[in-house]
């Protein structure tokens, strides 16, 4: 067989025997045998001695060669006709080579989508709670986030109270699917089960996932997988439960027993708090987040985190600051409403202080809310101008006065006065002159004020649970230089 440079000039019929017969002559880098059934076929063998079917033709002019495969995947038959099939593309003006690098293209980019496609709802969660967050607001509340992970939790942990496993989320059933599956009728019959568990938790669960295949229809990754309506409460609505507003509160004429019941609970924290969120209409986890560094007790204000992601500076007034005074202090613990039994080291449940009280009280389930709600009603009552409620409690300015113009902080304290006096008296609390001299003097330097303190402080001891083997003082105590308490046990 005589060759030219690295051009076939002679044909023979391929067969098994002679390709494995093939060198490659020294001093060559590759050696060719082609095919004379297919011309356009040739067996190569390289100087390592790697052998393989190649296909030769010309393309405008040129000549072009790509391989087939080697000579053990494939046989000469099969060679031959992927041959001509190049051959054919030649004739047509279709580079082979570039024609191939297409089809590899387009299989690997079906290969990627089918992938895509097999994104599980799992792991787009937890990039939505890593990167999602609420409209026109830098991040979502920590309370919003907690939510978010409970309700997909799979269960099967201890109880941090109690005894037995927690439950899985409502969710979590979802979270195993593809997105690309999750539809109405899957979310239909998602529904129809968990809506057996809690009918109300699982409308609130659908609003979250609803949530949550809006903000995958916004992400590059996900917005091709998912259907953005699939949780829409609009499409799902004859299945949800009726829309009620909330309207619980307490009226002037539970004042005093709802009060009494506050005062005899045996968690000093806890009805401290609750009472604070009565006299101050926060929000339960602005008050429940307080430091102690954002009360200042010199001008009878407190800085809080509200719902927008900002905070708000709002009075301080005598006799909630008094009870903030008596609240004891953990060494360590930055929080106003300490907690040892909560993660946050803060009191984050209070709704087992707050169904006690109302127990004891005789009154019907009324939410944490809802004491936020009683504030605004009861200040109305008082007749303190709604402005001035609305910037106390941190609702958004309903006119462009009040957003340009917000009240300042001494027009805003004696409306503040005002509604815990009313609430106060209402409730059959003594108001003393004292308070009034507390607006201007936050410290009461006489020994007779700080030995009544110890006195009031131990009769009302065993009334109260204490904060296990910590030792603890109160504000007022720091600022007197009484020895601080060694409590016992606490909420």
């Amino acid at each position: 067989m005589a060759t030219k440079g690295n051009q076939m000039t002679e044909k023979v019929n391929l067969t098994a025997g002679r390709i494995a017969d093939l060198k490659c002559p020294p001093g060559k880098s590759q050696e060719f045998l082609r095919d004379s059934k297919c011309p356009w076929l040739a067996a190569r063998v390289t100087a390592a001695g790697s052998k393989s079917f190649v296909f030769e033709g010309k393309l405008h002019g040129k000549t072009i060669r790509t391989v087939i495969g080697d000579v053990a995947a494939w046989t000469i038959e099969a060679a031959r006709q992927e041959a001509n099939e190049k051959k054919t593309q030649v004739d047509r003006g279709i580079d082979p080579r570039a024609h191939l690098r297409e089809v590899r293209a387009a299989k690997a980019a079906k290969t990627a989508q089918d992938e895509r496609r097999a994104t599980i709802v799992e792991v787009a969660w937890a990039t939505y709670l890593k990167k999602g967050k609420p409209l026109r607001k830098a991040a979502w509340k920590p309370r919003y986030v907690e939510d978010l992970k409970k309700a997909a939790d799979p269960g099967g942990k201890p109880r941090k109270r109690g005894k037995g496993l927690t439950k899985a989320g409502p969710l979590h059933p979802l979270m195993a699917k593809r997105l690309v599956d999750i539809d109405e009728d899957a979310m239909r019959d998602w529904y129809h089960v968990e809506s057996a568990r809690g009918e109300v938790q699982a409308a609130r669960c659908l609003a979250m996932f609803s949530g949550f295949l809006s903000w995958c229809s916004k992400q590059r990754d996900y917005r091709d997988l998912v259907h953005s309506d699939a949780a829409k409460p609009r499409l799902l609505s004859d299945l949800l439960p009726p829309s009620v507003s909330r309207t619980d509160a307490l009226e002037a004429s539970q004042l005093p027993a709802w009060f009494a019941a506050a005062k005899a609970d045996s968690s000093r924290v806890g009805s401290t708090y609750l009472i604070g969120l009565l006299l101050t209409g926060a929000r339960r986890e602005e008050l429940a987040g307080l430091k102690r560094a954002d009360v200042d007790y010199q001008w009878n204000c407190m800085t809080i985190a509200d719902k927008y992601g900002q905070t708000r500076k709002i009075p301080l007034a005598p006799h909630f600051r008094r009870m903030l005074l008596e609240l004891p202090v953990v060494e360590g613990n930055p929080y106003v409403f300490v907690s040892e039994t909560s993660a946050r080291g803060h009191i984050s449940e209070p709704r087992s202080v707050l169904d006690r009280v109302q127990k004891r009280a005789g009154i019907d389930h009324m939410t944490v809310h809802g004491l936020r709600r009683s504030f605004s009603l009861l200040g109305e009552e008082a007749r303190v101008p709604s402005g001035a409620l609305a910037q106390i409690m941190g609702h958004q300015p309903s006119a462009l006065a009040e957003k340009y113009r917000p009240r300042r902080m001494d027009a805003l304290r004696g409306y503040m006065a005002e509604v815990e006096e009313f609430i106060l008296r209402r409730a059959g609390v003594m108001v003393t002159s004292t308070q009034a001299v507390e607006r201007e003097s936050p410290i009461e330097d006489s020994a007779a004020g700080a030995t009544a303190r110890e006195r009031a402080r131990a009769q009302s001891a065993p009334a109260h649970t204490a904060l296990k083997g910590r030792r603890c003082s109160s504000p007022m105590d720091q600022m007197q230089g009484i020895a601080p308490l060694v409590l016992v046990r606490g909420d």
